[in-house]
């Protein structure tokens, strides 16, 4: 039996026509019938420095019962010169979340995928406390089961208040080791009083992983502060509306 938190998230490559640039992670979540693949944007695009790709491609399961079977799918970033991702700012600036929307009919038959839903998402921000367990699902440095092509998951806590924008911006802290690869991670956590509307699935989506947060400090003498941002996944409702 596999978990169905583990299928909701995909390994996500990205590219300049044939040539490899960077490793990252996604998750699927579905609304009204529609389904979306979620990442941060700077996978698809930062400016800062100067990484741009065309296409991104993910690894799908295609057999229920053989998951080691896979095939990649690849996702073109622009059309018609326009990008092709929904993206969102707020007060404090741009909100490194994006969506893409995936047409059903496009994947490969079967495909054996699980997606997050609005139902998946914190009731109020009450319902999550600092220190609080919290699963980032995804590929640190593009690792996972490559025999059933699975993500792993990195274990931590809620490091600042959940509900308040940590400086002024839309994430809040985790404290969890985390690399290079994981952007674009579901962070999750288990909320009892919501697992009766999540069905098989129970698990609260609680924000998308972002990047490790680092402030100025003797590299001789300080560790690294080991905190990530994770950006509100609340986000999602507006981008996948409409």
């Amino acid at each position: 039996m596999i978990e169905p938190l583990l299928l909701t998230t995909a390994r996500l490559c990205t590219f300049d026509g044939q040539a490899p640039l960077t490793n990252a992670s996604s998750f699927f979540f579905e609304r009204d019938e529609r389904l979306f693949l979620v990442t941060s944007r700077h996978v698809l695009k930062d400016a800062a420095s100067g990484h741009q790709p065309d296409r991104i491609e993910i690894e799908l399961h295609v057999d229920a019962e053989n998951m080691a079977k896979s095939t990649g799918f690849s996702i073109p970033l622009y059309e018609d010169g326009k990008s092709v991702w929904r993206q969102a700012v707020d007060a404090a600036g741009e909100v490194d979340v994006a969506a893409i929307e995936i047409e059903r009919g496009k994947l490969p038959e079967p495909t054996v995928y699980r997606a997050f839903t609005p139902a998946h998402l914190p009731g109020g921000f009450d319902q999550v406390e600092i220190g609080s367990s919290l699963l980032i699902v995804g590929f640190p440095l593009g690792f996972h089961d490559t025999l059933h092509h699975m993500p792993v998951a990195r274990q931590g806590v809620v490091a600042s208040s959940f509900g308040l924008r940590f400086q002024g911006q839309g994430y809040f802290l985790s404290d969890a080791r985390t690399h290079r690869g994981a952007s674009g991670a579901p962070v999750v956590a288990r909320i009892p009083a919501l697992e009766s509307c999540q069905g098989d699935l129970p698990w609260t989506l609680l924000g998308v992983h972002s990047a490790r947060l680092d402030v100025g400090r003797d590299l001789q003498q300080d560790e690294a502060l080991g905190l990530n941002c994770a950006w509100y996944a609340d986000i999602l409702l507006t981008l996948t509306e409409g």
